[in-house]
């Protein structure tokens, strides 16, 4: 077996568990960590297929915006803060078992190209090839209509997740200035007499 496919089942095997723990963990940091495992490792194989640019965006886009929209939920729905600080050293261990496996699977592939482990008689492109060129030449020619839809249902689910934060109405905060102006100032504050106390 060569090195190139060793590595190839390596990183599927990862994709594939991390895909399942993202939807049977309990736990919402958990299931995201893997979630993360699960792009790292998806960009690796991209890697592997020569498709750099898609592989760096890979990581860019969706490992970060996974991150911002996991905080998002977390602020939207009122989590106590303090109850998920006290539990952090609790996922350190998964979450270097995590790390350790993203360094790993980067060093596999980089590693792989610079040492020469991978064969030798792999169609290799010019010099001039451009991989954002042709992805952008064949999402929109070729798939200029999934493209849509996808744009779609990104725009239906974003216009969701807001009707379902507006559904109950809350309390405004807002302060209306016509009361403002008609406060007086002995409605402001009161003076207490209270006694004096003595030890």
């Amino acid at each position: 077996m060569e090195f190139r496919t060793f590595v190839f089942y390596f990183l599927s095997a990862i994709l594939v568990i991390a895909g399942l723990r993202v939807i049977t963990s309990r736990n919402p940091v958990h299931a995201a960590l893997y979630l993360v495992l699960a792009f790292f490792t998806a960009s690796g194989i991209w890697m592997l297929l020569q498709a750099e640019f898609l592989a760096i965006a890979l990581v860019l886009i969706y490992v970060g915006a996974v991150m911002v929209l996991f905080l998002f939920v977390v602020m939207m729905l009122d989590i106590n803060l303090d109850r998920l600080r006290e539990g952090f050293w609790s996922y350190l261990p998964l979450g270097s078992i995590i790390a350790l496996l993203m360094v790993a699977e980067m060093g596999l592939v980089l590693g792989g190209n610079y040492l020469g482990l991978f064969e030798a008689d792999v169609q290799q492109t010019s010099a001039d090839y451009s991989n954002v060129q042709a992805v952008g030449r064949l999402l929109f020619t070729d798939y200029v209509y999934p493209f849509e839809l996808a744009s779609v249902i990104l725009l239906v689910g974003i216009v969701a997740a807001v009707a379902l934060t507006q559904r109950e109405r809350r309390q405004s905060k807002a302060v209306s200035p016509s009361q403002q102006v008609f406060v007086k100032a002995r409605d402001r504050y009161r003076v207490l007499q209270m006694p004096a106390e003595k030890d």
